[in-house]
């Protein structure tokens, strides 16, 4: 069904409803109208990796896990899958009368915000920190989850429109000031790509204010851009509680009656939260007109005609049977397998026969709360890096003969400082060290979960909000650490986190470290893999992991200045773009192709100089000789490619459209002309890349023009 159809249908079904009605259509759980044949709705669904909060579903790697792939491809399979389990929850549900929050086909994800500051607990449900990235892995997942049939299969939402990234403590009463040209170079373009080229159907806006406008209420962002300028025809959702914060704590209205009454008069067509049961008195006051109830509650039931919520559709048979089926699992697993980012290894990567004795000791080496993160469904089963060390070995003895022994420590508690429990710390240290010492490699599984970092309301980070301080691993963890790094052993570091933390220290003492995530429920299965060289990593970092002790901006701070790889003024711990594999691929020569259509493209040879076969991230940066160009040049296109051991192939990687342009001080867009440098391999062109892989990427001197 076509959006014109469904704006007709939706229009002469809003025509025969009271002034009542079409305002009880405006909240998230929208009440039955018996008498039209209308049944309730609610429109509050969650999928950011996977269905969530309405039982058991398919566990994904966490937004920012599933970034790390850099593979559209799988983002969008990902998102079908979602949107799969989606359709026959509900058809279960509903035939059970069950119509509640969690249940309905409106997923308010994905969370397309940019990354900017580490410290940000709620940064794990992003793509990273690049505008470019963030924009071709949303559009891949919109349309993965929305499908291109008849009817939508289930509708998306980015959010949250438009400059939100923390402080989660604030969020509710601070105003996000940006300027036009980081507006318009890094907040925005996600977003008009998700709106112009996506179609994502729903568009949901921030808590914060944005330039002394409240973001479900903002002129210019909704009005101007959103509606003006991009030409979104979808509905807007505010995000929970957010019209409260309008008259509560941004004081830009006096009454929940003006709230509601700004809200709607800007566009915003449905309210997550109450206040939009102020809208009678609002309209009786002489705040709204009926005309703009009309035209919310016209967007709404667009979008549930879009669904073929109101027809016979060919997705109605789906049956409860493909939650959690096999198909949808190795999808899981492999996007596991492809988000782990190897950041070291001195060469103890894939272990070897030679190791009869694994220690696994950790926080969260057996924790099934540190593979999920947050906003996340319920699995049927927990594979923990534990389990999945453990499942090797068990099937590398059926297969041989060869016996691995497992050992276990959990080392310390995850978060632990309080020095009254240092004599159970130690105890537990004490055990890490028994074991260490009676095996022949440990493999330490550190790093946070959801109670430590995420948002606001949602943790038990209380002190924060949900954010973190600092990129410091609890003293705990820290404590265990270097007990480990003096023990003598080798020692394979593993963190699980959603977010950048402070690696110095295994960087410096260990033999290996990799990056997990929060790679979803059967991640442990993954990392052993990974371990044991059954797959080689080939994760890359989608945010740049800095040292603890680098100055930063001000986390209140918007500007870009000092912020994300392209405006970084102090050398990373590990660049963004990053990740190493057990293979070796090299760029061996590069060849640019302009195009009529867009900026062109950049046709790869590359060869995997290795005998271990491997995926990797073809990588294209562009540098232009421009003030209004970032300092430091970014990524303007990648492909994530298959190579076999000493295999030589062709790829071709398109660059984004935008590559030859720049944004100026006023927010403009404009083209550049003259000599700019393309820079394609499969990492970042800095110093610290080449020196950490070993590898220089090719370098294209083009006339832009």
């Amino acid at each position: 069904m076509d959006r014109q159809e469904a704006r007709e249908r939706a229009a002469r079904l809003v025509a025969q409803m009271t002034l009542e009605e079409k305002m009880s259509q405006l909240r998230y759980d929208a009440p039955a109208i018996d008498r039209l044949g209308i049944p309730a709705y609610n429109w509050w669904g969650e999928a950011l990796h996977g269905v969530a909060r309405a039982g058991s579903a398919t566990s994904f790697p966490q937004a920012v896990g599933m970034a790390a792939t850099f593979d559209e491809e799988l983002l969008g399979e990902i998102a079908g899958v979602i949107a799969e389990e989606g359709r026959a929850k509900y058809n279960a549900y509903s035939g059970e009368g069950d119509r509640d929050i969690y249940k309905g086909l409106t997923f308010w994800s994905p969370n397309i915000n940019i990354f900017r500051d580490p410290r940000w607990g709620r940064g794990q449900e992003t793509y990273g920190e690049d505008p470019y990235l963030t924009g071709q892995l949303g559009k891949a997942f919109v349309r993965g989850l929305q499908g291109d049939g008849e009817y939508m299969k289930a509708a998306a939402c980015a959010k949250h429109f438009a400059v939100h990234s923390g402080p989660e403590a604030v969020r509710h009463s601070f105003d996000a000031v940006v300027s036009p040209k980081d507006l318009n170079e890094t907040y925005l373009p996600a977003f008009e790509q998700l709106v112009c080229e996506a179609g994502v159907e729903s568009v949901m806006g921030a808590y914060n204010r944005t330039n002394g406008e409240p973001c479900c209420a903002n002129k210019p962002l909704m009005e101007e851009t959103l509606r003006g300028k991009w030409g979104f025809e979808g509905h807007f959702v505010s995000d929970c509680w957010a019209i409260r914060d309008f008259h509560e704590n941004h004081h830009v209205t006096k009454t929940a009656a003006e709230s509601a009454a700004l809200a709607i008069n800007t566009g915003c067509d449905l309210n997550c939260g109450n206040t939009f049961l102020h809208l009678m008195e609002a309209y009786e006051q002489g705040l709204i007109s009926e005309d703009k109830i009309t035209q919310a509650a016209e967007r709404l039931f667009t979008t549930r005609y879009l669904l073929g919520l109101f027809d016979e559709t060919e997705f109605d048979d789906i049956p409860y049977s493909v939650v959690e089926c096999d198909e949808h699992l190795k999808v899981a697993e492999r996007a596991a397998e492809e988000s782990i980012v190897l950041l070291k290894n001195n060469g103890i990567l894939p272990l070897g026969g030679g190791v009869k004795t694994i220690g696994v000791i950790g926080p969260n080496a057996n924790s099934r709360a540190a593979l999920v993160g947050n906003y996340h469904g319920t699995a049927t089963e927990y594979i923990t890096p534990l389990d999945g060390i453990l499942h090797y070995a068990q099937k590398k003895a059926a297969e041989s003969g060869e016996k691995i022994r497992v050992l276990y420590s959990e080392g310390c508690d995850i978060t632990q400082d309080r020095i009254e429990h240092l004599a159970v710390e130690n105890d537990r240290i004490s055990e890490a060290m028994i074991v260490a010492e009676n095996s022949d490699v440990v493999v330490l599984v550190l790093g946070l979960n959801e109670t430590l970092e995420g948002e606001e309301g949602d943790t038990g980070n209380s002190y924060a909000s949900g954010d973190k301080t600092d990129l410091l691993l609890p003293a705990s963890q820290r404590t265990l650490m270097n007990a480990l790094a003096e023990s003598g052993k080798s020692v394979i570091c593993c963190l699980i986190a959603g977010s950048a933390m402070d690696l110095g220290s295994a960087q410096d003492n260990f033999d290996a470290v990799i990056q997990c995530w929060y790679p979803g429920a059967r991640g442990g299965e993954a990392l052993a893999k990974i371990l044991f060289g059954e797959v080689s990593p080939s994760g890359k970092l989608c945010v740049t992991f800095y040292h603890d002790d680098d100055p930063m901006p001000d986390f209140e701070d918007y500007s870009m200045k000092g912020r994300t790889y392209r405006y970084l003024e102090a050398d990373p711990l590990y660049p963004f773009g990053y990740g190493l594999t057990y293979g070796n691929v090299q760029v061996k020569a590069a060849a640019f192709t302009k195009s009529d259509a867009g900026a062109g493209s950049v046709e790869l040879t590359c060869v995997n100089e290795s005998d271990t076969d491997t995926g990797d991230v073809l990588q294209v940066y562009v540098s232009l000789d421009s003030p209004d160009a970032p300092p430091h040049p970014r990524l303007c296109g990648f492909k994530r490619v298959s190579l076999k051991a000493g295999e030589e192939k062709r790829f071709t990687v398109e660059l984004d459209p935008y590559t030859f342009t720049v944004i100026d001080g006023a927010g403009e867009r404009k083209a550049f002309k003259g000599p700019a440098v393309l820079y394609a391999g499969t990492s970042q062109p800095d110093a610290l890349s080449t020196r950490l892989t070993g590898t220089e990427p090719a370098a294209l001197l083009v006339q832009a023009d």
